[in-house]
């Protein structure tokens, strides 16, 4: 993987990198016991502060895993991380769940069995991709939820918090830039290449989005650019086809693979829970059964009244 300068810092490595093993680098992606979760009685002040330490932190892991020698970098690190994705764990709940065979599961489970395809296309991005100045955009959907499932910070509209890397999209955006969620919308900043997975991936699921740029007082404390739309169109028009097709397949397999696709096959299965019998056969049988003036069936012996 090469280091094209999403982040600016990503080349100045040092001395005290060379020191960073495998294992030291791992601990950075993983799911902290004790991080802060969103609350009420977050003040604005504050969710400006954990903001700014989440991209700090984000940013620096980042700058680490592309300082390190290539041979020292942990191999296929979106595998070893997977379980800690919420993607992952509704997809195992929703396997328990489908007693009726109602999703065909296969396809799923193949994609997760080589869900190593996701690091090989960031790679092949990452290669691909025109140095740029980190520029900052705003996602929002209709519904104030946070489908692409980024790192809580804050207060939510609707609390279902997420933590930082606990999920595979979080991972994905965290090697084009860093991100957040707070309230009702999503902040991108970093390579235009991410605004565009968040695009994708919205726009495959069908899931109405509308994207702003981020105002230049946003973000206190972290540079980017914030541009017009002009602007954002000419990022867009300075990466190649091949660039924006292997990106279109990242987000569909992230898609794919999210929490909200898996909680529409989840809803399928309440709806056939709730559709288990043939009910215009039981209507006939309950009109039959009215008309000769006899109970309805029933192994209740309890008095109605």
């Amino acid at each position: 993987m090469t280091t094209q300068s999403t982040f600016a810092s990503i080349q100045d490595s040092t001395s005290a990198d060379a020191s960073l093993d495998k294992a030291a680098l791992l601990e950075r992606f993983l799911v902290g016991k004790d991080a802060a979760l969103a609350t009420e009685a977050t003040t604005e002040s504050s969710v400006a502060e954990q903001r700014l330490a989440l991209y700090q932190q984000q940013h620096e892991r980042t700058r680490l895993l592309y300082t390190m020698p290539e041979h020292e970098r942990p191999t296929y690190l979106v595998q070893t991380l997977k379980t800690q994705f919420v993607e992952y764990q509704q997809y195992q709940l929703a396997e328990q769940l489908d007693k009726r065979g109602l999703i065909d599961t296969a396809p799923l489970a193949r994609l997760w069995q080589q869900l190593h395809v996701v690091d090989d296309i960031i790679a092949d991005i990452i290669r691909h991709m025109p140095a740029q100045t980190p520029a900052g955009w705003q996602f929002s959907v209709q519904d104030g939820s946070n489908p692409l499932q980024l790192p809580t910070v804050g207060k939510l509209k609707q609390p279902k918090p997420v933590l930082d890397q606990a999920s595979l999209v979080s991972y994905v955006l965290g090697h084009f830039g860093v991100s957040s969620f707070t309230y009702d919308r999503a902040y991108y900043i970093g390579h235009v290449v991410g605004y565009l997975f968040g695009c994708y991936f919205c726009a495959h699921l069908s899931v109405g989005y509308s994207v702003s740029p981020l105002g230049a007082q946003m973000i206190g404390g972290y540079e980017y650019a914030s541009l017009s739309t002009p602007h954002m169109v000419r990022l867009l028009q300075g990466l190649d086809g091949y660039c924006k097709k292997r990106v279109y397949q990242l987000a569909v397999i992230c898609a794919r693979l999210s929490v909200y696709a898996t909680d529409k096959r989840i809803e399928k299965m309440l709806i056939a829970e709730v559709n288990d019998f043939d009910k215009k056969l039981q209507q006939q049988h309950l009109d039959a059964l009215l008309l000769q003036g006899i109970m309805p069936d029933s192994n209740d012996s309890t008095p109605l009244f």
